[in-house]
């Protein structure tokens, strides 16, 4: 399978996982000139932009890992990018969904994951 299509394949476990925690979509892909947010959610008064990382294995620190400051950076000037549609920016919080490898189910969420400073 292509990382592509790998790629989209995760991103929709990890939203079907959400949903079934209680989570509400609000979009997918957001894009604006600084990067990608993957998921868009509402967890009740909440904002939540969500990264999806799947990883094959634990080389080289696994998904975790590769949310490194410099991808934070990037996650959160395209969420303020976001917020500008707001008069008044609900609150927020960036959360992580690491995906082991594909068709071993192993998932872990993590809720804010970490800070915008």
């Amino acid at each position: 399978m292509p990382s592509r299509d790998t790629g989209e394949a995760a991103e929709r476990h990890a939203l079907e996982y959400l949903m079934q925690q209680g989570l509400k979509l609000v979009e997918t892909n957001y894009r604006s000139r600084f990067g990608e947010i993957d998921l868009i959610l509402r967890d009740g008064d909440v904002l939540v932009f969500a990264e999806v990382r799947l990883r094959k294995n634990d080389d080289f620190g696994g998904a975790r890992a590769s949310i490194t400051a410099t991808k934070q950076a990037r996650l959160i000037k395209t969420a303020n990018q976001y917020l500008t549609q707001f008069a008044r920016p609900p609150q927020c919080r960036f959360d992580a969904v690491l995906l082991g490898a594909p068709n071993n189910g192993a998932i872990e969420w993590i809720r804010n994951a970490f800070d915008a400073h």
